[in-house]
């Protein structure tokens, strides 16, 4: 478990390989923090790293070939050490690859790439995921990050607010304990901004499905966007724990996503499952942009 640092004239970010997670990202300016610091008191992660499993499956196992297998919310990776695979002044990799463990419990061999690159203001999060065997892989990736919301002391987060890149509305999943449950939720935007109220995450995240939109932002209670997150995902969340009053919210870019409350099916045949034919690779990234606030 080790911590790593790369930076250029405008941010820096550290990264723990332990998950190879993300735990800080600081304009070099002002000093900003925009991570969420995991204090165990609302959540003890900052940007976990969501593989081979986004969300959850229901009664805490999957299926191959009829075989049964338990497996925790959004995986195991967040909880494994990287490797360092590179480091240069602006980029870092780290790695992890299939050992006896996950085939124990995952019965795949993979490798997992993951990236950090930085270029002005932005921190470019990479994925790469190999499939070293002669079979199939399936698998599902997502991030998890959280910002700080509120950002500035003295503010509310209920004077926050969520802008999306579509005007109208965006349409919503309902959770019931981590699942799909089916039931749909619609929340009206106005040019595109969606308020962070007192409620709004009461019944667990936001999923939004079927590219709805590929841009999110916390905006201030001034109106201005401090801090975007940018994505081909097709679909994602938006999270704060329940009724905790929580100082972050999360922006979570996924390719996968938790089992439907009646999914009883095999773990290669749920929704939004990724699949790597003998040695092909997986590619994906999502931005994050930070800006002044004040």
């Amino acid at each position: 478990m080790a911590l790593f640092q790369i930076s250029n004239d405008r941010i820096t970010i550290q990264v723990d390989s332990m998950g190879a997670e993300l735990k800080s990202l600081k304009e070099v300016p002002a000093g900003r923090e925009y991570m969420w610091n995991a204090d165990p008191r609302y959540w003890k992660r900052t940007s976990p790293v969501l593989f081979p499993l986004v969300g959850g499956v229901k009664d805490g196992v999957f299926r191959v070939d009829g075989s049964e297998y338990p497996m925790g919310q959004h995986g195991f990776a967040r909880d494994m050490e990287f490797c360092l695979k590179s480091q240069v002044a602006h980029e870092i990799w780290f790695l992890l690859e299939s050992n006896e463990e996950t085939m124990r419990r995952y019965p795949y061999p993979f490798a997992l790439e993951i990236g950090y690159e930085l270029s002005d203001r932005t921190v470019r999060v990479k994925w790469r995921v190999r499939n070293p065997a002669e079979g199939e892989l399936y698998f599902s990736v997502g991030g998890h990050p959280a910002f700080l919301c509120p950002i500035r002391e003295g503010t509310k987060q209920s004077g926050y607010s969520l802008r999306f890149d579509t005007q109208s509305e965006i349409i919503s999943s309902v959770l019931e304990n981590g699942l799909a449950s089916g039931e749909k939720v619609r929340y009206a935007l106005r040019d595109g901004v969606l308020p962070v109220t007192e409620h709004l995450f009461d019944r667990d995240a936001l999923v939004v499905e079927h590219d709805q939109a590929h841009r999110v932002s916390l905006v201030t209670p001034e109106g201005r966007d401090y801090l975007t997150v940018a994505f081909d995902a097709p679909l994602f969340g938006i999270w704060s724990p329940p009724k905790k009053n929580a100082p972050f919210i999360c922006i979570e870019p996924w390719y996968g996503r938790c089992d439907s409350v009646d999914y009883g099916g095999e773990w290669r045949d749920r929704e939004w499952m990724q699949v790597l034919g003998a040695g092909e690779i997986f590619e994906a990234s999502y931005d994050i942009t930070v800006g002044e606030a004040d």
